[in-house]
């Protein structure tokens, strides 16, 4: 066995497969440059001889989107620059597309951008504790690059409901809509079942299917500059910006009177 030490994610390869687990607790598992970064080298890692690799957070909370604090601190540094939706946008493609069977197993809560990270999934497995939401729209901004994989795995009106009503879906509608393909109380155990069967297939096979599969469905590449474009405008917008700062600052609500 393999570990690997970084800074937001524990790494650990053991034969044919790699465990990636978020780790950011002081942050509620968000999203920040440093993750994309670190995740996407740990892809670059798994190309040659991983088949399988798993995804997952804390208990409590597997991911819940974007850092706010530090995009809030960003934008108040002049001079300092964001890496951009793209790295983030690659990173969920390397999921859906890459030749490894990618896994979320998701526990406890899963927010805005965390939803990228399961819509990208190969597989989702979890447990009643799950529970997802897109609350973009109630600061002004929506999810443009979650919803191109969003849509692939659950269909256009579940994920324009999803967006639109900003509040949390269950596990068991989400396994109902198809957001998680598999439920069970003991999500460790379910996943342990998911990898015996997972550790047959060879790497050839798994590059083949999946190129193949990439082929058939609208190609997710092609939908990048429509969803990166989306993304900067809704985070360059200052009104926008001023309704992160306030909840980051004061837990004030855009719709609420600081």
């Amino acid at each position: 066995m393999v570990v690997v030490n970084y800074e937001t994610i524990k790494v650990r390869i053991q034969d044919s497969i790699c465990f990636v687990q978020i780790d950011r607790a002081d942050a509620n598992n968000t999203i920040n440059d440093r993750l994309v970064a670190e995740c996407n080298d740990v892809l670059s890692a798994c190309e040659e001889s991983v088949t399988v690799v798993v995804l997952s957070g804390a208990p409590e909370v597997f991911c819940m989107g974007a850092d706010f604090k530090e995009l809030s601190i960003t934008s108040n540094q002049s001079g300092e620059r964001r890496a951009g939706p793209e790295a983030l946008y690659d990173l969920w493609l390397r999921l859906a597309t890459g030749p490894y069977v990618t896994i979320s197993h998701v526990r406890g809560k899963v927010n805005a951008g965390g939803i990228g990270f399961v819509a990208a999934s190969d597989i989702v497995l979890g447990d009643e504790t799950a529970k997802f939401s897109l609350s973009e729209l109630l600061f002004g901004l929506y999810p443009a690059c979650v919803l191109p994989f969003l849509v692939r795995r659950i269909g256009f009106q579940k994920a324009h409901y999803l967006t639109l009503m900003t509040q949390p879906i269950a596990a068991q509608q989400a396994r109902e809509w198809g957001l998680l393909d598999a439920l069970d109380a003991d999500s460790d155990a379910l996943v342990r079942r998911h990898l015996l069967r997972l550790r047959r297939l060879t790497k050839t096979a798994i590059r083949r299917y999946k190129i193949y599969m990439n082929r058939i469905n609208q190609p997710l590449a092609d939908l990048k500059s429509l969803a990166v474009a989306g993304n900067l405008e809704v985070f360059s917008d200052a009104s926008n910006l001023d309704a992160i700062a306030r909840y980051v600052d004061g837990g004030v609500f855009p719709w609420e009177k600081s």
